[in-house]
């Protein structure tokens, strides 16, 4: 922990790390998340640690492309809260609605960021429309034990490779959706209501990989029902299931193509290993595809998320 407020820096071997704590009730170097983030250095080649305390901490924060290797570490997953309450139909000074790309509660558009023990909320509610809880389009991005939740458009991937290990995700509209290459390592799905849909990837077509689900568990809440595990938001959609365990909201064919029946042919849908109530693979709609153990077990985080500079989260 930093010894004074502001310009802390710990040497951790041959890492030299700047830390800060966030407490609202006064008892660190910061009360607000948003102060810390200011105070933190730019283009940083080393890591920024932001510890923050047990709280609710209700602010619209922003971590900027030039604020590059920052660590949010909560106290804990459930009583550490970053929230707001942003939604696409809400108005901007102007008049005009605020679309759904400036209602992140926290947005992120610094690469190497890392969250980690703590929730992330839009608490916008059912009904207001798109409502962003984390915009995430940054490069080399990890989340771990992270709860994110919202209701429509919870969770934007947009560019880059992200990891989420043991996150829990809720949501019932499109409630993870975007371009990235993002794995979902062990992570609870979960829907709200009944006829959501789980993901609306909009890969490019000439990326390799999209979203990758890899030992999860979807889950749908009390009497919900013909939940989608996807619906292509762009021609390219890359979504693929392995070894997910999927419980009976689930609608038996699986996918929608959003009304557009081109999108069949072009969408890359596929599973491995569903189990599960939802899991029966013989009801799915003929265009996706089911894997051979071959190829699910080249799904691996550290082949998907390499790329060309050899990055991995592990």
């Amino acid at each position: 922990m930093p010894e004074k407020a502001g310009d802390a820096a710990i040497d951790h071997g041959r890492v030299r790390t700047m830390e800060f704590v966030v407490d609202a009730r006064g008892n660190g170097d910061f009360r607000s998340v948003g102060e810390a983030i200011a105070a933190s250095p730019e283009w940083s080649t080393q890591p920024v640690t932001i510890h923050i305390r047990k709280g609710v901490y209700e602010e619209k924060l922003r971590i900027p492309k030039e604020k590059t290797n920052i660590r949010l570490i909560g106290e804990d997953p459930v009583e550490t809260i970053l929230t707001y309450s942003d939604n696409a139909r809400m108005p901007l000074p102007d008049g005009t609605p605020m679309g759904t790309f400036r209602t992140g509660s926290l947005s992120v558009f610094g690469n190497g960021f890392t969250a980690e023990n703590l929730t992330i909320r839009n608490s916008s509610g059912p009904g207001t429309g798109q409502a962003v809880a984390l915009f995430l389009d940054a490069d080399k991005a990890v989340l771990r034990g992270v709860r994110l939740l919202g209701d429509q458009d919870t969770l934007y991937t947009g560019n880059g490779r992200q990891y989420y290990y043991s996150c829990y995700i809720e949501g019932d509209v499109d409630f993870i959706f975007g371009p990235s290459t993002a794995v979902f390592d062990r992570c609870h799905i979960h829907c709200k209501r009944s006829g959501g849909y789980l993901t609306a990837a909009s890969t490019p077509e000439d990326v390799v990989y999209g979203y990758v689900f890899l030992d999860c568990m979807v889950t749908g809440a009390p009497e919900t029902s013909n939940i989608y595990l996807g619906r292509p938001w762009r021609d390219f959609a890359n979504t693929v299931f392995i070894r997910t365990w999927m419980d009976g909201s689930i609608h038996p064919k699986g996918w929608h193509n959003w009304g557009q029946p081109h999108r069949e042919e072009t969408s890359r849908y596929k599973e491995f290993g569903s189990r599960g109530p939802g899991a029966t693979l013989a009801d799915r709609v003929p265009w996706a595809e089911e894997l051979y153990l071959d190829y699910a077990d080249a799904y691996t985080p550290e082949r998907i998320l390499s790329g060309k500079d050899g990055w991995g989260p592990l």
